[in-house]
C-alpha cells in the first residue's frame, strides 16, 4: 500500500512538472492568451461580454473589442464611464483578442471597456513604424467617443490605460495634445490616463523593438513622452514594478515629477517585489483578489469620471472666467 501511494505521489510530481513547463512554454508563447485562459477558468465570466467588435481602418490590426455586462440594454440605461485598453508586447506583438481578463476585472466596477489594437512592427514590416501606434490609439478614441453610447458607455467620460508599449501610446494621446486634435476628439472627454510598467523615456533607441518602432522617426525626441508634459494634459496614475528590469521604474517615477512639476496631477505606485509583467497579471484571477492594482485603477478611474468636468476643464473655465 504504501509503495502505491509513492508511486501516486512520485506520478503526480512529475505530471506537475511537465504542466509547468508547458504552462511556461504557452506563456513564452503568447502570454496574455494564457492568463486570459486561466482568468476564465479560475473567475468566469464575471457578468461581462463581448458586445461588440469593429475596425477604425484596413489593416488587421486597426481594430476594437467592445465588452459590457450581461445583459445590458443601452436603450434607457445610465451611460456608464468607458475604459480604453491598450495591450503591450514591445510594439511588436499583441492582440485585443488575448485580453478579455481585463474586460472582465473593470466591467463589474461599473464601466464598458474597449480594448484597442494598433498596427505593430513585425516580421520585417514597416506597418507600425512611429507615429501609427499612435495614429491608431487615437483612431480608437475617436471611434469610441463617436459610438460608444449604443454600447452603454458614456462617449463624454473615457479613461485611457494601456500596459508597457500601450502605456506609451496611451500616455502620448494624452500629452500630445496633436492626436486628439487630429482625430477630431475633444480633449475634455479624456477623463484620465493609466500607465502600467510604462517606457516613457528610452532614446536613444538601444533595443531592437524600438529601433525598428521608433529609429526612422526623423525627430527621435519628439516620440519621448517625457518631452511633451503639460500641465492642463488628464490626471495619470503610474504603476510600475520596482524589479522591472525591461522599463525601469525611472520612467513612472520622473514622469510623475514632470507632471506635477508643470501643475498637473499624477499618483505614483511602485510595488517593490512586481516586475515588468506582474502589474499585469494582477489584473487577472486568481491573482486579482490578493493584490490592490485593480481596486487602484479602478479608484481613480472612478474619481476622475465622475459627472463634474475633469480637471483640464475646470482649469480651462477658471482661465476664461479671469
Amino acid at each position: 500500500m504504501v509503495r502505491i501511494l509513492v508511486w501516486a505521489l512520485g506520478a503526480l510530481v512529475v505530471l506537475a512538472i511537465i504542466g509547468g513547463i508547458a504552462l511556461q512554454i504557452a506563456i513564452a508563447r503568447n502570454g496574455p492568451a494564457v492568463l486570459s485562459a486561466i482568468d476564465g477558468l479560475a473567475g468566469g465570466s464575471r457578468g461581462a461580454r463581448l458586445l461588440a467588435e469593429a475596425s477604425t481602418s484596413d489593416h488587421p490590426s486597426q481594430k476594437l473589442l467592445v465588452w459590457g455586462p450581461d445583459g445590458l440594454d443601452a436603450t434607457g440605461a445610465t451611460p456608464r464611464p468607458v475604459l480604453i485598453f491598450a495591450h503591450g508586447g514591445s510594439w511588436r506583438s499583441g492582440d485585443p483578442d488575448d485580453y478579455a481578463f481585463i474586460a472582465r476585472a473593470f466591467v463589474p466596477q461599473g464601466f464598458v471597456v474597449v480594448l484597442a489594437g494598433y498596427r505593430l512592427v513585425k516580421d520585417g514590416a514597416s506597418d507600425g513604424v512611429y507615429p501609427a501606434m499612435l495614429k491608431d490609439t487615437a483612431a480608437v478614441i475617436a471611434w469610441t467617443h463617436a459610438n460608444i453610447a449604443a454600447h452603454g458607455g458614456d462617449p463624454e467620460r473615457i479613461v485611457l490605460a494601456g500596459h508597457s508599449a500601450g502605456a506609451y501610446n496611451v500616455m502620448m494621446a494624452g500629452m500630445e495634445e496633436r492626436w486628439l486634435s487630429d482625430a477630431q476628439v475633444p480633449a475634455e472627454v479624456i477623463r484620465g490616463v493609466i500607465g502600467l510598467s510604462g517606457p516613457y523615456d528610452f532614446y536613444p533607441f538601444d533595443s531592437e523593438s524600438t529601433i525598428a518602432a521608433f529609429g526612422p522617426a526623423p525627430d527621435p525626441e519628439a516620440t519621448q513622452v517625457f518631452n511633451h508634459v503639460r500641465g492642463d494634459a488628464p490626471p495619470v496614475l503610474l504603476i510600475h514594478g520596482g524589479k522591472d528590469t525591461l522599463v525601469r521604474p525611472r520612467n513612472s517615477i520622473e514622469l510623475a515629477k514632470l507632471v506635477k512639476t508643470a501643475g498637473g496631477e499624477a499618483e505614483l505606485i511602485v510595488k517593490d517585489q512586481m516586475e515588468h509583467n506582474d502589474p499585469l497579471i494582477a489584473l487577472a484571477a486568481p491573482w486579482r483578489r490578493r493584490r490592490d492594482i485593480a481596486a487602484a485603477i479602478s479608484k481613480a478611474a472612478h474619481q476622475w469620471t465622475r459627472n463634474a468636468p475633469p480637471p483640464t476643464l475646470r482649469m480651462k473655465q477658471g482661465a476664461n472666467s479671469e
